[in-house]
């Protein structure tokens, strides 16, 4: 089986199936985990993320300019079996009709798999759907990932629930929605900003001092921590911390339940997590 994965999170799901020898290419996204870096990309952006300002990014965006190119020859050539890719976020990953678009003009005859979900039940449930498309039993993958998000929640159960509001863009301001309120909620707080499965808009900074949040996450979409520092709001915020989005919260894979346990420990200081994980900014003065 020959598996191109054009959004990261499904390179999450084909590794933790255990199907990464099958993987023959991935998008230029894909950084996860060790190893995957020699497998052919398929994808570019024209967008630096390290140059260019979250407002610019965004006005790229909006003004109708795609982030992503898609290399249809080196894809013909790679003679895949499986494609996995989404259509949950035209800004996220290059979308399900572009690819299937693509494949039909080129005749090649992969199945194309949409991954799209917008529930913490529904990521785990995507390793299912992969696995039963690639001739894989997912059962115990998923129920030892549902094992450890009922440890967390069980900690956290009788404990005082936080405010928290989670920030996924940082100009505009972009509350985190999909699964990250459940994220919030299985780790011990209370979401604010957003509802299990919103696909939310962006609000004001006003929007969130008027939810009084008493703890912010910063975890831009695509942002590794280092970048998040570099470009900080000029806000008088509560107790805030700067997460490794791409790895536990952006991408709707099997990492999100580690994003818990980095939520139990930022929330309630349960477990351990490292700096890359999630580092507390210094109160604001």
């Amino acid at each position: 089986m020959r598996i191109v994965s054009l959004l990261p999170a499904a390179t999450d799901v084909v590794a933790e199936l255990g199907l990464l020898d099958h993987l023959v290419g991935r998008t230029h996204e894909c950084d996860w985990p060790a190893g995957v870096e020699g497998v052919p990309v398929v994808t570019s952006t024209g967008v630096d993320q390290n140059t260019a300002s979250s407002r610019e990014i965004n006005s790229t965006v909006h003004h109708g300019s795609s982030l992503y190119g898609l290399d249809a020859g080196l894809l013909h050539d790679l003679k895949p079996d499986v494609i996995l890719t989404q259509d949950l976020c035209d800004v996220c990953a290059i979308s399900y009709r572009r690819v299937s678009d693509t494949v039909r003009l080129m005749d090649i005859g992969p199945t194309v798999l949409s991954l799209e979900p917008s529930t913490l039940d529904e990521v785990l449930r995507c390793l299912r759907t992969v696995g039963d498309v690639l001739g894989v039993d997912s059962t115990e993958k998923i129920a030892a990932l549902r094992h450890r998000i009922d440890v967390v929640a069980a900690r956290t159960e009788d404990l005082d629930r936080p405010r928290v509001a989670a920030i996924e863009w940082l100009d505009p301001v972009w509350p985190a929605g999909h699964w990250v309120p459940e994220q919030i909620t299985k780790a011990g707080g209370t979401p604010l900003l957003a509802e299990p499965g919103e696909h939310t808009r962006p609000v004001t900074w006003q929007a969130v001092h008027d939810a009084r949040p008493d703890v912010v996450l910063l975890m831009p979409c695509g942002f590794p921590p280092e970048r998040t520092m570099r470009e900080l709001p000029d806000e008088p915020l509560p107790q805030t911390w700067v997460l490794d989005g791409p790895s536990y919260f952006n991408r709707p894979g099997p990492r999100v339940v580690r994003g818990i346990e980095v939520l139990a420990h930022v929330l309630h200081g349960i477990g351990e997590v490292t700096e890359q994980e999630a580092s507390k900014l210094p109160a604001w003065t």
